[in-house]
């Protein structure tokens, strides 16, 4: 009896990871946004999901932004022209940046498991980050519109 309340969990556990599902997100200098960006931009995953960062062109990397992810969340930080891929095991609204193209704006947002729960604290940092874009200010916001 006791083999049954350990098993059936442990079971059910590897089932709901073998339906977790893998996004591809390109590094881009031009796409269908303008200059430096991410494809798609805007991302509803659910917990436990992986997101491939693809380094599509060169001199770009993925790195969540602080202040944009959930409490408890891990932070990533991706080489230069390399993918990375990340796996999201925490609900929530996660801002991300290319770190040498972030003054031109070049993010990304991803809503992992329908909850917005960290929203307005992740707007709060666009709010200040957007200040430091020599272009596409409008960007950032435009993308958690999108939620």
């Amino acid at each position: 009896m006791n083999k049954k309340k350990f098993l059936i969990p442990l079971i059910l556990s590897f089932n709901l990871y073998a339906y977790a599902e893998n996004y591809e997100v390109k590094m881009l200098n031009q796409g269908s946004e303008g200059y430096m960006v991410f494809e798609p931009a805007v991302l509803k995953i659910n917990k436990g999901d992986t997101v491939t960062f693809k380094a599509t062109d060169a001199a770009h990397n993925s790195a969540s932004i602080k202040g944009m992810i959930p409490a408890g969340a891990d932070e990533w930080n991706g080489r230069l022209s390399q993918d990375i891929s990340v796996t999201f095991n925490v609900e929530g609204v996660y801002g991300y940046q290319c770190t040498p193209h972030m003054m031109m704006a070049m993010v990304g947002i991803i809503e992992v498991g329908h909850n917005q729960s960290n929203l307005e604290s992740a707007k709060a940092t666009a709010k200040k980050i957007k200040a430091a874009f020599v272009m596409n200010q409008e960007r950032l916001d435009k993308y958690l519109s999108q939620l």
